[in-house]
C-alpha cells in the first residue's frame, strides 16, 4: 500500500514538472521560439500563454522593444584636423527574432562595438563645423552606417543615432569664442552706422521743414529747455534769439503794414538835375578864337599851350590851339 502511494505521489510531481515546462506565457512585448532537439522551428509564438512538449522542446523569449543604448565617447581628429571628443546615443530593436539569437551570439554587445568604430570613422570624415552645426546631417549618415551591417545578417534595425556632445579642447573655444566676439561687434557696428545714416536723414528733413517757418525752430528750442530742466543739478542758461523778438512782435496787437503791402517810395534827392547838369556839361562847345585875342609873340603862343597840356587829365587829347590860330589867320 505504502509502495503505490509513493508511486502516485512520483506520478504527480513527474505530472507537475511536465506542466511546468509544457505552458510557456509570453508577453505583449516579446516574441517566442521554439528549439526542438536544437533545431528553430519556423513559426514564432506570439504574446500570451503557449504549450510546447516538456521534452526536447525550449522556447527563447527576445525583447522586440526599443532599446536606447549609450555609446562610450570617441575621441578622434576630424577632416580639418582638430582633436573632439564624440559621445552619442542609438536607438535600435530587433526586427527578426530567429536572426537576432542565431546569428549573433550577443547582439547587444555586437550593435555597441558596432556604433563605436562607426562613430570613430564618422569623425575622421567630418568637419569640426559639421559636427557642430549640422548635426541632423552627421546623425543621419551615422544612422545609416551602423544600420547598414546590423538590420540584414542580425535582424536588427537602428532606428535612430543621436550626438549627446562634441568636446572641444579649451585653445580651440577660446578661438571660437573671439571668432563670435568679433563678428557680434562687426553687426554692432554695421547697426551703430545704419541707425546714424536714418537719424541724420531724419534731421535733415527736420531742418528743412523748421526752416520754412522760425516758429517752428522756437518751439523746439523751447522743447530741448524742457528736457533740460528736468535734471535738479544742471544750471540752465537759455539766450533770447532775436528770431522769438520778431515772433512776438508778429503776434503783438496793433497798427502794422500789411503783409504784402508795397514799400513806400523814396524820397527824390534831386539825383535827376544833377544828371542833366552833367549832360549839359558834357554837350558844351568851345567858342573860336578871333585874330585880336591871340598873341603877337609866339612866345606867348607856347605858353599858353604848356599851360593846356598841363591842366588836361591823363589820357584826355589836348586841344589843337596851333591849328585854332592858324585857321583864324587866314580868314581874317
Amino acid at each position: 500500500m505504502g509502495a503505490i502511494l509513493a508511486v502516485i505521489v512520483i506520478v504527480i510531481l513527474l505530472g507537475i514538472l511536465a506542466a511546468a515546462r509544457s505552458l510557456k506565457v509570453i508577453q505583449q512585448y516579446e516574441k517566442g521560439i521554439i528549439y526542438r532537439f536544437g533545431q528553430v522551428l519556423p513559426e514564432i509564438r506570439g504574446p500570451g500563454l503557449h504549450v510546447i512538449r516538456p521534452i526536447g522542446d525550449r522556447m527563447a523569449k527576445v525583447n522586440m522593444q526599443i532599446v536606447a543604448m549609450a555609446v562610450p565617447a570617441q575621441e578622434g581628429i576630424t577632416r580639418d584636423n582638430v582633436t573632439v571628443r564624440v559621445d552619442a546615443v542609438v536607438y535600435f530593436r530587433v526586427v527578426d527574432p530567429i536572426k537576432a539569437t542565431v546569428n549573433v551570439q550577443n547582439y547587444m554587445f555586437a550593435v555597441s562595438q558596432q556604433a563605436q568604430t562607426s562613430l570613430r570613422s564618422i569623425i575622421g570624415q567630418s568637419e569640426m563645423d559639421q559636427l557642430l552645426a549640422e548635426r541632423e546631417s552627421v546623425n543621419r549618415e551615422l544612422r545609416r552606417v551602423i544600420d547598414e551591417p546590423t538590420e540584414g545578417p542580425w535582424g536588427v534595425r537602428v532606428e535612430r543615432v543621436e550626438l549627446k556632445d562634441v568636446s572641444l579642447p579649451e585653445q580651440m573655444k577660446r578661438s571660437m569664442s573671439r571668432q563670435a566676439e568679433a563678428e557680434r561687434e562687426r553687426r554692432a557696428r554695421i547697426i551703430t552706422a545704419d541707425g546714424e545714416y536714418q537719424a541724420s536723414k531724419r534731421l535733415a528733413a527736420a531742418a528743412n521743414v523748421m526752416a520754412r517757418d522760425p516758429a517752428a525752430l522756437q518751439l523746439r528750442l523751447l522743447q530741448t529747455v524742457v528736457e533740460v530742466a528736468g535734471e535738479k543739478n544742471s544750471t540752465l542758461v537759455m539766450p533770447v534769439p532775436v528770431e522769438l523778438l520778431r515772433f512776438f512782435e508778429k503776434m503783438a496787437p496793433g497798427p502794422s503794414h500789411p503783409e504784402h503791402e508795397p514799400p513806400s517810395e523814396i524820397e527824390d534827392f534831386g539825383d535827376a538835375e544833377v544828371a542833366a547838369a552833367e549832360a549839359a556839361i558834357s554837350n558844351t562847345h568851345v567858342p573860336e578864337l578871333t585874330e585880336a585875342s591871340i598873341p603877337p609873340t609866339p612866345e606867348v603862343e607856347n605858353a599858353v599851350t604848356a599851360e593846356v597840356r598841363e591842366v588836361t587829365a591823363p589820357g584826355l587829347a589836348a586841344p589843337d590851339l596851333a591849328g585854332q590860330d592858324a585857321a583864324a589867320k587866314d580868314r581874317a
